[in-house]
């Protein structure tokens, strides 16, 4: 509901709020730009930023390569569309605990978590663009997706590499964080993923996803 009730506040129309959800579908990034756009930003530095919230859809998709890589395209191209963090993060899992799964029952599970997940997404949006005049601003709806993002992403970092790319992605948005446009959230993400590159790239390669 958040997404929609910034939206509407930030002057988008139902409308153009229903759209941004169902084309964008990744709700980092859509409170980034809108929140970027309410502050007159430059366009490019709202794609800038939207991009660098979501560089880590690449990561996944390099991740689930090894899994998918051999489907039909159009099946890879439908996933494509799914593929945001909770699909991700769930999949991710259920690959460990059932590597024996064929590849349709592996690409039926990551569809069963992201296609409700993706209608209870657009459903809330809606809600909370028609109703968000109603709903009061000081209940800190904003720090739900933070927390829901951690809750998904803090089983997965278990490698140094996943380590030490978080704690210069979280070192560097809070030193840079007087930027203007979060701008420093832009390069703190590049700098997380030249570290943790760097260090996969230096450490002995191991088995598994």
């Amino acid at each position: 509901m958040l997404f929609g009730v910034v939206a509407t506040e930030a002057g988008l129309n139902i409308y153009e709020v229903m759209a941004f959800s169902v084309l964008v579908i990744a709700g980092a990034a859509q409170l980034s730009a809108v929140s970027l756009m309410s502050e007159n930003a430059p366009v490019l530095i709202v794609l800038a930023i939207s991009l660098a919230v979501n560089l880590r859809m690449g990561l996944y998709s390099a991740a689930l390569v090894p899994t998918f890589g051999k489907l039909p395209l159009w099946k890879r191209s439908l996933a494509c569309y799914w593929l945001f963090d909770q699909p991700f993060a769930l999949t991710s899992l259920d690959l460990k605990k059932n590597p024996n799964r064929s590849v349709d029952e592996r690409l039926g599970f990551f569809f069963g978590v992201g296609i409700p997940l993706s209608i209870f997404w657009y459903s809330a949006t809606f809600i909370g663009a028609y109703l968000g005049e109603f709903f009061p601003t000081n209940i800190g709806l904003d720090f739900a997706i933070a927390a829901t993002f951690l809750s998904l992403i803090a089983p997965l970092l278990r490698s140094p590499a996943h380590l030490a790319a978080a704690f210069v992605s979280v070192l560097g948005t809070l030193l840079l964080q007087s930027l203007p446009f979060n701008t420093g959230l832009l390069i703190a993400a590049l700098a997380a993923m030249l570290v943790g590159s760097e260090i996969e790239r230096r450490l002995p390669k191991k088995g598994g996803v």
